[in-house]
């Protein structure tokens, strides 16, 4: 029987860790005895950057309503502590978690630093998430917040966010937009106009929850703290040789990790140099702000990287100021790494990372060689990195195996302990990659060993996907598969099983699918979740005792997806 939720509902009370629980005391001892973790806090980020470079630029962005706007670092720091007054006035409390759903906007960056100056922690949320998403953050970091805009992309965030409220009467909504006010709540007679009795949270403490692609179905969250990630924004900053003189061009969108700190958002800020926000990625505005702005240095994922060599060129902009491209969130091929030099005459910086922890990078100075054929080698000193067979046991240099890392800036562990088997005993993350470690330490990445879709710099869980087509009744078993595919990296495929009669009509196969893309929207599934291509089919394969793991179907269905292509190209 189906279990159907019955709303309204009050948010659930979900306990979020104290602070310096989030790694052994003996481990956060030791890092602080390095020098890898400080006192530092997010609280005091804004302060400290307005301190050091006053009235140099800091951001240029749109806001919402279309208006481009430039703030010095003084002006963005007084921007955010207001809107902390703001958001304090509207009932949310130091602590709260706040689920921020905001495109490349300047709200984006306000809202944020508005958060951590009042003690409170961002959910960072994409906004590409649907309801799906978005529900199962309020449930399970106990979020009281949701702060988004009106719309995006041709989808109605306000009127997402007036259903979630109907559903949890208790949610704040901060409406952001030309019309919106701020808020959907009056402000809270309970409290405080100033944030002089805001108590700044320990170094130590919980700063902010990041989102996981995840295998279990559903996303999972990323506890990070004060000191384990102003250290990764430190270390990244150094590493990319940042300055006063940085330009960067935040295409990716915001709430990335990656945009976020591998320099990203935060390590420009805290070097002293200038983001500014692109709100469409097409090589057109991206050229056109290059050469408005003189950018310095940008990111992207491999189908955005190639989709700009292949336009870029033939557009006719200045891009002599562009010095670094970093592309990374999945593998970028060595033919297509090869052509950045070429095609845009910048340097391509690889970045390898993920966002519960170890960030690899390219050197600025590597050879030509390192820079194409590696995904970079850890950041920092501190990093452990594991390369381990099937069976646990590390494998030498030069040979394919499971990576496993543990850090100053690697979790420990996934909000109220979800996944814990991607943890062994001595605390290493099981990353799920399969790489290569290079004699000089270099990682070259293989594949991966979990049930993941890379499509497009965004992982998808296959189970997650699954799970929501069986609660269509034309399904009566599925498989989501990985198809490679040079734009995107790779594209999913779900194979469903359905009825004799179904699979062998042939005739009805479009419209079956469009059913099914249908049913996966309504359900509140982001788009690049929705499968890229159905096949229907009679009966699934099967082992010699009539058995067969997930993970083997999946195996053996892509398989059957090679041979087909094999096939097809003789």
């Amino acid at each position: 029987m189906t279990h159907h939720t019955t709303y309204p509902q009050a948010i659930p009370t979900v306990a979020m860790p104290a602070p310096g629980s989030l790694y052994p005391a003996s481990v956060e001892q030791a890092y602080r005895q390095a020098g890898y973790w400080t006192d530092e806090t997010f609280a005091e980020f804004l302060d400290d950057a307005a301190s050091r470079f006053g009235t140099q630029e800091a951001v240029v962005a749109n806001r919402l309503d279309g208006q481009q706007i430039r703030l010095s670092y003084q002006e963005l720091n007084r921007a955010a502590a207001q809107r902390a007054k703001q958001l304090l006035n509207v009932g949310i409390r130091p602590g709260d978690r706040v689920i921020v759903q905001l495109p490349n906007v300047l709200e984006y960056l306000i809202e944020v630093f508005a958060l951590w100056r009042m003690a409170a922690v961002p959910v960072f949320a994409l906004p590409a998430h649907r309801r799906s998403e978005i529900e199962h953050f309020i449930r399970s970091a106990g979020a009281r917040g949701l702060s988004t805009c009106q719309q995006h992309a041709g989808f109605s965030h306000q009127a997402l966010a007036a259903e979630l409220q109907r559903d949890y009467p208790d949610l704040i909504v901060l409406l952001h937009g030309e019309d919106a006010g701020g808020a959907t709540q009056p402000p809270s007679p309970t409290a405080s106009a100033g944030l002089e009795s805001v108590d700044l949270p320990a170094s130590h403490a919980l700063a902010m929850l990041q989102v996981s692609g995840g295998t279990t179905g559903v996303p999972k969250l990323i506890p990070r703290s004060h000191a384990d990630y102003l250290y990764s924004v430190r270390r990244s900053a150094e590493i990319c040789k940042l300055n006063t003189a940085t330009r960067f061009l935040v295409a990716l969108p915001a709430s990335h990790n990656f945009t976020m700190s591998s320099p990203g958002i935060l390590g420009v800020l805290y070097a002293g140099g200038t983001v500014v926000f692109c709100a469409d990625p097409s090589p057109s505005t991206v050229g056109a702000l290059i050469e408005a702005e003189a950018i310095t240095m940008t990111a992207a994922v491999p189908p955005l990287a190639m989709a700009w060599m292949n336009i870029l060129p033939a557009l006719g902009f200045d891009l002599s100021s562009l010095e670094v491209l970093q592309v990374g969130g999945a593998k970028f091929t060595p033919q297509a790494a090869s052509r950045v030099a070429e095609t845009l005459q910048c340097q391509l910086q690889q970045v390898f990372g993920m966002a519960e922890g170890l960030v690899n990078y390219t050197r600025l100075d590597d050879p030509h060689e390192v820079c194409i054929h590696t995904q970079g080698r850890p950041m920092s000193p501190a990093d452990e990195v594991l390369v381990v067979d099937d069976h646990g046991q590390e494998v030498p240099a030069g040979q394919r195996g499971h990576l496993l890392t543990r850090g100053p800036y690697t979790i420990r562990g996934y909000l109220g302990g979800v996944d814990a088997g991607s943890f062994n005993e001595e605390g290493f993350y099981r990353t799920g990659d399969i790489v290569r470690r290079r004699e000089d330490g270099y990682l070259v990445v293989e594949g991966r060993d979990k049930d993941q879709i890379h499509r497009g710099g965004e992982k998808i869980s296959a189970e997650e996907i699954e799970d929501h087509l069986l609660a269509h009744s034309l399904v009566k078993d599925a498989a989501l598969v990985a198809i490679p595919d040079a734009y995107l990296g790779e594209r999913s495929c779900a194979f469903v099983l359905v009825a004799e009669d179904i699979a062998g009509d042939s005739s009805q196969h479009r419209s079956n699918a469009e059913a099914l893309r249908a049913h996966l929207k309504a359900r509140g599934l982001a788009a690049y979740k929705i499968p890229d291509d159905f096949r229907f089919v009679r009966q699934f394969p099967v082992t010699g005792v009539g058995k067969i793991s997930r993970k083997q179907l999946r195996r053996a269905l892509a398989d059957t997806l090679d041979a087909q292509r094999s096939n097809t190209s003789v």
